[in-house]
């Protein structure tokens, strides 16, 4: 069942890509490994991160070239992406715009933040494990679920992330990256443990 949803929403969000970037849309592919639920960065900027979900997480990638139409925004790119799980926890899909910016000449390093939002299988809502009149099974059931599963508050997610890369050639780049899902106390009013992502990806321009 979740792999036939993220099989369908990501197709969904590639169209929407192919569409909203028409007629230059070759742009490129990615494909990353990510260490999933991260907690170093969230602890050094002093937000915190859940460290309830392990394993790692396989990002699937594409971006359209920059929109040219889209001057007002910076000329932005426009990314989708799928994210499998390998512990079959939380998994995501995600559209938003990116921005390349080099980093002295072109062909070296460059910086690329970015903006999407996602949709995550992942959990929302967890139930309470001290609640009164639980049963000793029910309440091991939602410990578990407390100590081992991220509680996201809400479906729909921000997407904010940040790479690092370099051109190793015209067709071929790797990024290091980090990116982070969060309802932002937007989507939802409450828990907003998160996710944090680390790794790093490869990238081929058609």
């Amino acid at each position: 069942m979740k792999t036939a949803f993220l099989a369908s929403a990501a197709s969904l969000s590639l169209g929407a890509a192919l569409a909203f970037a028409a007629p230059a849309c070759a742009g490129e592919a990615f494909v990353g490994v990510y260490k999933h639920d991260v907690t170093f960065i969230g602890n050094a900027v002093g937000l915190g991160a859940a460290g309830r979900e392990g394993g790692a997480d396989i990002h699937l990638g594409y971006r359209t070239n920059r929109i040219e139409s889209l001057r007002w925004l910076g000329r932005p790119q426009v990314h989708t992406m799928v994210s499998i799980n390998t512990n079959n926890t939380s998994n995501f899909v995600a559209a938003g715009f990116d921005w390349k910016i080099e980093l002295g000449q072109p062909g070296g390093f460059y910086f690329r933040p970015g903006l999407g939002l996602a949709y995550t299988d992942g959990k929302t809502g967890l139930p309470p494990a001290n609640a009164p009149g639980l049963t000793p099974e029910e309440r091991a059931r939602r410990t578990y679920l407390y100590y081992h599963r991220i509680d996201f508050g809400s479906k729909v997610l921000f997407e904010p992330e940040l790479a690092l890369g370099y051109q190793v050639s015209d067709k071929v780049s790797v990024e290091l990256s980090y990116t982070h899902l969060s309802n932002g106390q937007i989507f939802h009013q409450g828990k907003n443990q998160g996710l944090d992502d680390a790794g790093v990806r490869l990238v081929y321009a058609f």
